[in-house]
């Protein structure tokens, strides 16, 4: 099984690249997002590969990152959702966006990726809340926005409350995901210099329900 690339990029297409490693083209299929950061032909590229294997072809799906591949793993996890699809939401997300999306049930956010309705969406959503690889940055689920009009003081103890808060129901076995998800719900419930201990509290409360 082929699990990264390092070459030339020799060819690009719609949804496909040919990377020249020491003279073997390999044909990988990209999202768009993917593909548009790639460097000019003959520019050296590395991808994170998925190798997709099926009763008459082996296909390579390659990723900037180790992080958008594991994403779109989970994603071909949820019913409904095929290499096309995931493809489609990694190429209208960026792995933070995805995660941060999931974390605050944005079903709308999902579902402007191509190929993706709202059933779709509300599955990724509902069959992924809980789920978030092991990569994924704390600051990703974290950058939900401070309330407007606060001060940018104001709104970087927020921040830090918010974190600290995340942290704790990390700490106590709950999935990122969803501890980022239970303390968005909180700070909507709470006024905006809540603590990180209020937060915590309004947190654990979400998550019983």
């Amino acid at each position: 099984m082929i699990g990264k690339l390092k070459g030339l990029v020799d060819e690009v297409g719609a949804d496909w690249l040919i990377v020249d490693v020491n003279g073997v083209g390999y044909l990988v299929t990209c999202s768009r997002r993917t593909l548009d950061a790639l460097p000019e032909p003959g520019g050296a590229v590395t991808l994170s590969i998925e190798t997709k294997v099926s009763e008459d072809a082996i296909r390579l799906v390659g990723f900037t990152s180790d992080l958008e591949r594991d994403w779109f793993r989970l994603l071909l996890s949820v019913q409904g959702v095929g290499t096309r699809v995931a493809l489609g939401v990694l190429g209208t997300l960026t792995p933070a966006d995805l995660a941060r999306a999931i974390a605050l049930e944005d079903k709308k956010a999902v579902s402007a990726a191509p190929g993706v309705g709202p059933k779709v969406a509300a599955r990724i959503v509902a069959e992924l809340k809980d789920k978030a690889p092991a990569s994924t940055s704390l600051n990703a689920v974290l950058d939900v926005g401070a309330p407007l009009g606060v001060e940018e003081s104001a709104a970087r103890n927020h921040s830090v409350a918010m974190r600290d808060a995340i942290s704790a129901l990390v700490n106590l076995g709950y999935p990122q995901v969803q501890a980022a998800s239970a303390i968005s719900g909180a700070v909507k419930k709470l006024e905006s210099g809540a603590t990180a201990e209020q937060l915590i509290r309004q947190g654990l409360k979400e998550l019983a329900r």
